[in-house]
């Protein structure tokens, strides 16, 4: 028996198996590349009469397992002989198990995004009472259950912000910033939580930085420069305007802000 076929008997065999565990796409794929080998192989008749008998079984076992059944309720029939209609039957029952587990997918990120906006409004809750302590601890349930969600973490530090819980706010996007590095919007939060804390050196670190990865954002200009206002740096503050002008020649709080520091600069 050739390598191809004992390759082939080796999946066949195993169908029984991995329905017994609920992997009824990996069983079904077996049956589907089983029957390609071995009707591009040239077939001894034991060798025949060997696949003919391992079909029969695998019929069987798809036949009988309730699970698969519900999803395919038709009659999966094989004799020999007809080999090209069973792998047809499995086509067609590969389509439907993908269909399926598109379905299944589509429901757990439903599931999931409803967990999450159950969290977020207990939260929101939570801090609308002052109840800080309660609104960290659903918060950072979230943030533990979905830590790979840069978003979900810049939604809940926009709600510490707005809180002025800035400490906890940056916390968050400084973590947030971490999983992506090159995520301007967080470097731009970050900014505006710092400019907040009057920590105006480190909110220029990260707005420099930013602009070292995006160098056209005429919105992260004019938020520097808004910390230049804070920082009352106004030469700097001018630059910022200036250049956000640059980029956006119609951005008319821009050019406000650069009246204002001229002024300043006297």
């Amino acid at each position: 028996m050739s390598a191809e076929l004992i390759t082939a008997r080796k999946k066949l065999s195993s169908v029984s198996t991995n329905l017994k565990k609920g992997k009824y796409m990996p069983a079904v794929q077996a049956v589907h590349d089983g029957l390609i080998t071995m009707l591009k192989q040239s077939l001894m008749k034991s060798e025949r009469t060997e696949f003919e008998e391992l079909l029969k079984k695998v019929a069987y076992s798809l036949n009988s397992d309730n699970n698969l059944r519900k999803v395919y309720p038709l009659v999966i029939n094989y004799s020999p002989g007809k080999e090209k209609d069973f792998l047809d039957a499995m086509v067609e029952l590969l389509r439907l198990l993908q269909e399926k587990m598109n379905e299944e997918a589509q429901l757990d990120i439903a599931a999931i995004e409803a967990r999450k906006r159950k969290g977020l409004a207990e939260g929101q809750q939570h801090l609308d009472n002052q109840e800080f302590d309660k609104a960290k601890a659903v918060f950072d349930k979230l943030i533990s259950d979905f830590g790979s969600d840069i978003d979900l973490k810049a939604d809940i530090a926009d709600r510490y912000l707005k809180a002025e819980r800035y400490q906890e706010a940056f916390n968050l996007l400084d973590d947030a910033l971490r999983d992506d590095p090159n995520a301007i919007f967080l470097y731009n939060r970050i900014g505006i939580v710092l400019r907040k804390m009057k920590d105006f050196e480190t909110a220029e670190k990260y707005y420099l930085k930013a602009l070292t990865i995006c160098q056209d954002d005429e919105y992260l200009l004019f938020n520097l420069g808004r910390l230049y206002f804070d920082w009352k740096k106004w030469a700097k503050m001018a630059k910022a305007a200036e250049r956000a002008m640059d980029i956006n020649p119609d951005f008319k709080e821009a050019a406000k802000m650069k009246t204002f520091a001229l002024k300043k600069l006297g």
